[in-house]
This record gives C-alpha cells, structure tokens and sequence, in this order.
C-alpha cells in the first residue's frame, strides 16, 4: 500500500517530499475536527510552525501531510478517509503524542536513511524487553513487508529511521538507545500498540526487480 499525500490538487507539481526519518519534535495533539469525510489534525509545535509555511510538508508518525492551517504554535493537516484506516492516526485523540519531521531540503544532511512518507501498512508492537534506559522492541508486521526486510538494514516505524536486528517470517525487531525513547513516540510504545511502518525504498525496488526476473525465468 502506498498512500498518496494529502494535499490540494496541483499542490504537488514540481516538488518530491522526502524525510530522513530523524524525528525534529514530538508534538502534543490538540484536537481533531471532523472535516467532510476526514478530519483536520491540530498539533502544537512552536519551532516548526514559526518556520514552515502553508502548503509545506511535514511526516506525521511517519505519514507525509501538508500545512493547511498555522494558528500560533498550532499546525493544522487536513487527513482523509483513506489515511485514517491505513494509518494509526486514525486512533489519535487529543493529549496524545505524534512524531514531525520537515521535508527534507537540498543540500540537507541524510542523517537517518530515505524516507518517502507514504506508509506501507500498520503493524503492531508484539514484545518490549526494557533493559535499563534501553529497549529492544519486536513487531508484528504483515509478511509483504517482511521479506523487504534483512538484519542490518533500514525501516522507519512511526516515521523513525531504525536499523533492523532480526527479521522473522512474522516479525521484526530493533534496538532502541534512550534518546529515542525520550523524544519519540516509541518510548511510549506498548505491547498492542500500533505503529506505521515505512520499509527501505531500495528493497522495494530490489524485490521488484527479482520478481520481474523470476516471472522472466518460468
């Protein structure tokens, strides 16, 4: 699943929104108004508003959305049907907590790895170990995914870039240092959670490409 970027129509010539997955803010959600079939999203984050404009990108958990409304320190994005049920911001309520991240800029540092905003699916947190300030944490995720997953590589859930440990035929897992815990949504995570999850662009061309070899060989 891909999910487009919610944005007016014609708002997205000339550009390519991309993310690095090193999460700027964890924001407080404000409130969620119902707006037609979706919502309009309100989170507060002084910094960010005070630099963005409207019709600016920012990755919510992950989920690219465009700046309809800056109010003060308030953010407003428009979220539709669609984003609502392939994403977990359609469980957010108000108190809740949500990773941002800018678009990213030319000439911009790629400290994370590539990161598209358009979500694959949600997974599920499936095990938390806490070992002191540091965690390691599994996820259930569907096997479509999985198998662009290897040991060693990138995924982004919640929109946080994260190398992989151990992939499964069922699961995944990572490591998370204490400061990832402190300033992003996963500190937060339980066993049950769900998550949105963003496998590396490169292993989806990867497999697309050994697929396009494997029906070429029958």
């Amino acid at each position: 699943m891909a999910l487009a970027r919610l944005a007016p129509i014609g708002d997205w010539k000339g550009k390519l929104e991309m993310f690095t997955g090193l999460v700027e803010s964890l924001a407080e959600v404000r409130s969620l108004k119902q707006v037609g079939p979706g919502v309009r999203l309100i989170v507060a984050d002084e910094d960010i508003a005070s630099r963005i404009a409207i019709g600016g990108s920012v990755a919510v958990n992950g989920c690219c959305l465009t700046v309809v409304e800056i109010d003060g320190e308030q953010l407003g994005f428009d979220a539709g049907e669609e984003t609502l049920s392939r994403t977990n911001l359609g469980k957010l309520q108000p108190g809740d907590r949500v990773n941002l991240e800018t678009s990213l800029r030319l000439g911009d540092e790629v400290g994370g790895h590539l990161v598209t905003g358009h979500i694959d699916a949600v997974g599920q947190v499936a095990a938390r170990n806490d070992d002191g300030d540091w965690c390691t944490m599994w996820f259930a995720a569907p096997p479509a995914l999985l198998r662009q997953m290897a040991s060693k590589g990138s995924v982004a859930v919640d929109g946080v870039s994260l190398t992989l440990v151990d992939v499964t035929e069922e699961q995944f897992s990572v490591a998370l240092i204490p400061h990832t815990l402190d300033v992003t949504t996963l500190g937060r995570r339980a066993v049950g959670d769900a998550v949105n999850l963003e496998t590396d662009v490169l292993a989806k061309y990867v497999e697309k490409q050994l697929q396009g070899e494997r029906a070429n060989s029958v």
